[in-house]
């Protein structure tokens, strides 16, 4: 395994040391305020976080790829430290590529403990990466893409969504919903 040694000079003295950065990974379809919340907490524990826009080819999304990479590149454009980036394969041979040292991720419940656990202790196995858990804002817990996308798919009146989402993330699954892309999309949500 071989990976690029960047330092970053310390503003108090010239001791050079490694750039800690780390990769939160996600479908983020669609991104949620709790996901920003874990983004920019986690973001202040490393010197760079990537956030890798993965996705999932047996689902349909809202949105494709490139239009979430766009989205969270608009919401997080003023928030230094951050890159944005899509991927496919492996989430530990991304990780690797990026020189990364942790993986990030958010828990919200026990639910996602147990889950989380297995996938930290498979990338530790399988790629000797390290995952770091934050945990999500209370007011986040209960937040998650699926859901939102069932809401949209059976016709939820979206604005309604304003505390769970960003602004632009609502102005957009409107834009879909009037040009009739969501409900197409969200179908194979409500078949499964």
């Amino acid at each position: 395994m071989l990976l690029a040694l960047e330092v970053r000079m310390s503003s108090k003295s010239d001791v050079r040391r490694p750039i800690r950065r780390a990769v939160f990974p996600g479908q983020f379809d669609p991104i949620t305020n709790g996901h920003l919340d874990v983004i920019h907490r986690g973001a202040a524990l490393f010197d760079e976080l990537i956030v890798a826009v993965g996705s999932n080819p047996d689902k349909r999304g809202l949105f494709s790829v490139d239009e979430r990479v766009r989205m969270i590149k608009s919401l997080l454009a003023r928030t230094g430290g951050i890159k944005v980036e899509k991927f496919s394969g492996l989430t530990v041979d991304f990780v690797t590529a990026r020189g990364a040292c942790a993986i990030l991720r958010g828990i919200r419940d026990v639910s996602d403990l147990r889950h989380e656990f297995q996938l930290a202790m498979a990338n530790r196995a399988v790629g000797n990466v390290e995952t770091v858990f934050i945990m999500t804002g209370e007011k986040f817990a209960l937040t998650s893409s699926s859901l939102i996308r069932q809401v949209v798919a059976l016709g939820g009146d979206i604005r309604k969504l304003r505390g769970l989402l960003p602004a632009l993330v609502i102005r957009r699954l409107r834009e879909k919903r009037l040009a009739g892309d969501a409900n197409s999309a969200t179908n194979d949500l409500t078949q499964s």
